[in-house]
């Protein structure tokens, strides 16, 4: 994982986005979201200040796989 302490995987073909947070030098599993609600539970549960702006903010999100905001399956 790069230096955003967040990441948004690529949308399963069921459709939802693995969420990972790097902490203690390994990859955490947060949970799978399926909307940007979910993603601001996940990163709010996971100490982000202010999750709702920071799912756009790069410092703190990276979208991979697939563009930001995309829920549906690939």
């Amino acid at each position: 994982m790069g230096s955003t302490p967040i990441t948004v995987h690529r949308p399963s073909p069921s459709g939802g986005r693995r969420v990972t947070a790097h902490r203690h030098g390994h990859d955490e599993i947060l949970g799978v979201a399926y909307s940007d609600r979910d993603l601001a539970v996940f990163l709010d549960r996971a100490g982000v200040p202010d999750p709702e702006t920071a799912i756009d903010d790069p410092a703190w999100v990276e979208w991979r796989g697939g563009l930001a905001h995309q829920w549906d399956a690939a």
